[in-house]
């Protein structure tokens, strides 16, 4: 079985150099690279030379340009795997769109950050027919070690923009309590600490609260990122007719980051935004 991998950023070239220790590979990405497996001139190579193809991307847009361009050299019984986070609608559509042509598509986007996908340890979120998922399952397995199926397409991509959302909306609850502490004079080591001991600690604090503390946002997941998976959630609200006060403040909080030009800091960097009220 030959894979194809386009999209080879901060996340998609790790995961493409684990599936390449277990399948021949080759990729694509419109930024010229070096990769320690074949690389091909044009999204179009990829299409015609693999069995599976994997997507890793960074917007709807992006998705959607590679796909409709896609569809014209698609083979009856191709695999096409999109890690990106995207609209659930979007890649609806396109999977119906593949489905024309006797291919199938699976949303599969990914959770935890650089580091994982260099481990090959991201939980991934599938979203398509079961069957086809049973045949990728052990592809997905050389990127990531935590594999849910969640249902239908688009499934998948809702369940990454909830969990997104809710980290989103503890990382805000963070934010404000240690700008709190700051303000009333609890050193926020010592604080850290205290949160550790009772009901309030949580997995963001323990990975982030030191950077905060050293007001150091080195990039493992940026604002910007963060700020469009923000609004994709708004997005799926109200296309459901639901709303939600938390996740209002969570894209609030990101649209105002991106005013201050925090767009590629670490979406931990938010708490300069609480910070600064």
């Amino acid at each position: 079985m030959k894979v194809g991998f386009i999209g080879l950023g901060i996340m998609g070239m790790p995961m493409a150099i684990n599936v390449s220790k277990k399948y021949s590979l080759i990729g694509y990405d419109i930024v010229l690279k070096e990769a320690p497996f074949p690389l091909a001139s044009s999204t179009i190579e990829i299409i015609k030379q693999s069995d599976v193809v994997i997507t890793m991307l960074p917007k709807n847009e992006h998705v959607k340009s590679v796909y409709e361009e896609a569809i014209n050299y698609v083979k009856e019984g191709q695999i096409f795997i999109d890690m990106s986070t995207i609209s659930p609608h979007v890649s609806s559509s396109l999977s119906l769109l593949l489905e024309s042509k006797g291919a199938h598509l699976c949303d599969c986007p990914v959770v935890k950050s650089q580091l994982a996908a260099i481990n090959g340890t991201l939980g991934i979120y599938v979203g398509g027919k079961k069957e086809i998922f049973e045949r990728i399952k052990d592809i997905l397995s050389c990127m990531g070690s935590n594999i849910i199926y969640m249902g239908d397409n688009g499934s998948g991509l809702v369940m990454k923009l909830l969990h997104n959302a809710l980290v989103g909306q503890i990382q805000n609850g963070v934010n404000e309590v240690m700008s709190v502490a700051s303000n009333l004079g609890i050193d926020l080591n010592d604080f850290v600490k205290a949160i550790s001991y009772g009901g309030g600690q949580n997995f963001y604090m323990d990975g982030k609260a030191q950077n905060i503390i050293n007001n150091e946002y080195k990039t493992a997941f940026s604002v910007a990122n963060m700020h469009k998976d923000a609004h994709l959630m708004n997005d799926l609200l109200k296309e459901n007719n639901l709303s939600y006060p938390g996740f209002i403040n969570t894209m609030e909080v990101y649209d105002k980051a991106m005013d201050m030009g925090l767009e590629k800091e670490d979406f931990s960097a938010t708490f300069k935004v609480v910070n600064k009220r």
